[in-house]
């Protein structure tokens, strides 16, 4: 008796690094703030001590750039032993709205490969982040005509693909999600029983970083988005 491969019928895709830069935007801030504090403490420490209060604080602020100014602005207040100048909350808020107002530009070959792709499959945005900016990052980008559903979550889990899936597609089986974030776009699909793309991107925050799978065959890496038309067309 043959075996059949289930048809797919829906690709999912991560947003932040995957359509538009994002990570690199953070990358610079973080510089900047290291600057603002050079006469506090060192690089080393100053990073160190902002990726603690980050991770401790994404249950509350959940991921996004408010979030991440708050977590700057705790940062410097606990290294400045509850003194920080004026000056410099000043200068955090100013980077924070720098980075919401950061023009949206897609990313080599991403307009191609959505408008192919939405020619067969039904496209699905699953991105996390702050519900306000992510529409407003969509809207910018001028991808928001391409996909049939939007789905801004506050973590990406097996339980969010595959709730995510079956509302808006034929269920995870059938399903392929895309993104550069192995942690939250890849391990979590595969769990759901979705197949995954991995498209790396040259920056990754350390809260996303994870092992890739090994044996299996759901899962490809990609050296660019480009290629994923042609892989999704091999699944089936």
């Amino acid at each position: 008796m043959s075996i059949t491969t289930p048809a797919v019928t829906t690709v999912g895709l991560d947003a932040d690094d995957t359509l538009w830069h994002n990570e690199t935007l953070f990358r610079l801030t973080h510089d900047r703030f290291s600057a603002l504090l050079a006469g506090v403490a060192d690089p080393e420490l100053i990073e160190q001590r902002l990726a603690e209060v980050e991770r401790r604080n994404l249950r509350l602020y959940g991921y996004g750039v408010k979030g991440f100014t708050l977590s700057m602005i705790e940062t410097a207040m606990e290294l400045c032993e509850g003194e920080a100048p004026s000056s410099v909350i000043r200068e955090i808020l100013a980077a924070g709205r720098e980075m919401l107002n950061e023009p949206v530009e897609p990313l080599p070959g991403v307009e191609r490969c959505l408008a192919e792709l939405s020619e067969r499959y039904r496209l699905v945005l699953i991105t996390k982040g702050d519900l306000l900016h992510q529409e407003q990052k969509l809207a910018a980008s001028g991808l928001g005509d391409l996909f049939a559903a939007v789905e801004i979550v506050s973590e990406k889990d097996a339980g969010t693909y595959a709730r995510v899936f079956a509302r808006h597609g034929t269920g995870a089986a059938e399903a392929v999600m895309c993104g550069n974030s192995m942690r939250s776009d890849i391990l979590p699909a595969l769990e759901a029983g979705a197949y995954a793309a991995h498209v790396p991107y040259p920056l990754t925050w350390a809260h996303e970083l994870a092992d890739a799978p090994t044996g299996d065959d759901r899962f490809v890496e990609l050296a660019s988005i480009e290629d994923l038309p042609a892989w999704i067309a091999k699944i089936a």
